[in-house]
């Protein structure tokens, strides 16, 4: 039977069962993955997958049921299970369905690759950029580089009258080795994901990249903490979105858990900083036609010559705001929708790398953030960092072992991009430079 039917009879049966509305989701998929180090092949692994979710709305109550196995015998009482559980939960005012409107074409997107990748290419791709990252001069050992395909389907079918399907591929490549001995060894990576194989990186350019990365960061040093220029490299200028996009979730805005809650309408970042949701990039690795609640998506300017735009919206954090949902609903099928961001993007400025850095007599240049202290009522921001300092200019000595800080509120007002941005993660900065860190070391 074709999903689109599958999805209106599962319905049906919530209809029947008592359900005033309900929707449903489907997402099947099909993945193969190759692990290798140190010149075997460790792992091998396919896997499929097709799992079903049912919404449901008894008036103003509201329950979800999944199942892993899809199957039409099954609909009737995995209808009446929901329902049932829909029946003793409390009201939600604010949950809805979108109205009725067709579903949009996603086939210009081109987020799907027909050819799939042999288990025989995807070794070799992962030997390519584990064989290239072990010929560097000075690199010890091989954590495994690994290279994997992946196809995901998504149907989405409500009782409002919308029906879509939406398809898209993934390959990737990723490499890890270690450099050094004994107390003195240092670890580092590269990796790249993408819809098409054609737009993967070389295999080898990766290995060979990661290898560089590793020996690089050989006999680190402890700085003394100061108070510094920090210069994010763009593997890591990511996050500051990331966080941005945390603290603009509708649904946070609503329970009033954001530390921008009350800057609608202000100036967040410094003039001339825009920051893009496109859902609509050709290849984006976010891409989408449609969200989870069956609206049509578009672009949406985040923030604009650095004055906060928009919250990120799916219905019912609109509703609880007072406003429209701008199409942001993601979901699983174990869960309500909720909103998210798709493909984001750091808008580039206008000096290079190097003239970001020319005037630093002394500061920090990151490559790598660990740890989680970032605190999203208040905007508190303390994470571990590694990667270089700057003297005079240019980067200088590895450093490791330190902590920066800062308020991401002064720090968003401090930041200033470089012309070096590229899509390739799909939460995209460039070299990003904030002065007045603390850099906390020895």
């Amino acid at each position: 039977m074709d999903d689109l039917n599958l999805l209106s009879d599962l319905i049906a049966a919530a209809r029947k069962a008592g359900a005033d509305q309900a929707d449903a989701v489907l997402m099947g998929g099909a993945s193969l993955s190759i692990q290798r180090r140190l010149g075997k092949t460790e792992h091998v692994e396919r896997s499929e997958n097709r799992d079903l979710g049912l919404r449901v709305f008894v008036g103003q109550k509201i329950a979800s049921v999944s199942a892993t196995t899809v199957d039409p015998a099954t609909f009737a009482e995995l209808a009446e299970r929901a329902v049932a559980m829909a029946k003793v939960v409390p009201d939600d005012p604010f949950a809805s369905l979108a109205p009725p409107q067709p579903a949009p074409d996603a086939a210009w997107l081109d987020l799907v690759d027909p050819t799939e990748p042999s288990a025989e290419e995807l070794v070799a791709r992962a030997a390519a950029a584990e064989d290239s990252a072990l010929a560097v001069k000075g690199i010890t050992n091989s954590e495994g580089a690994s290279a994997s395909y992946g196809r995901t389907d998504i149907v989405l079918v409500t009782s409002a009258g919308f029906a879509g399907r939406a398809a898209r591929t993934s390959h990737s490549v990723s490499a890890v080795v270690l450099a050094g001995t004994g107390t003195d060894m240092q670890r580092d990576y590269d990796y790249h994901a993408t819809v098409h194989m054609a737009d993967l990186d070389d295999p080898a350019a990766i290995g060979r990249s990661a290898g560089e990365r590793t020996v690089a960061r050989l006999h680190p040093q402890r700085p003394k903490t100061a108070t510094v220029p920090v210069v994010f490299d763009p593997r890591v200028s990511g996050g500051l979105l990331g966080h941005l996009l945390g603290a603009i979730n509708g649904a946070g805005i609503a329970r009033g858990t954001s530390f921008l809650k009350d800057k609608m309408g202000q100036r967040v970042f410094a003039p001339g900083i825009r920051v893009l949701d496109d859902p609509h990039m050709v290849r984006g690795l976010r891409s989408r036609a449609f969200d989870a609640e069956g609206l049509a998506t578009a672009p949406l300017t985040l923030v604009e010559d650095g004055v906060l735009q928009a919250w990120l919206l799916d219905l019912r954090s609109a509703k609880q705001l007072g406003l429209v949902s701008n199409a942001h609903a993601g979901r699983g099928t174990n869960g309500p929708p909720s909103p998210g961001p798709t493909n984001v993007h750091l808008s580039p400025g206008t000096l290079t790398p190097d003239e970001l850095m020319a005037d630093i007599k002394e500061g920090l240049y990151v490559t790598e953030l660990f740890g989680m202290g970032v605190n999203g009522l208040t905007g508190d921001y303390s994470r571990g960092a590694g990667g270089y300092m700057i003297r005079n200019g240019k980067r200088a000595e590895p450093v490791a072992e330190i902590t920066i800080a800062g308020n991401l509120l002064d720090m968003f007002s401090r930041l200033v991009p470089g012309d070096d941005l590229v899509f390739r993660r799909g939460t995209d900065a460039p070299t990003v430079r904030i002065d007045g860190m603390t850099m906390a070391g020895a």
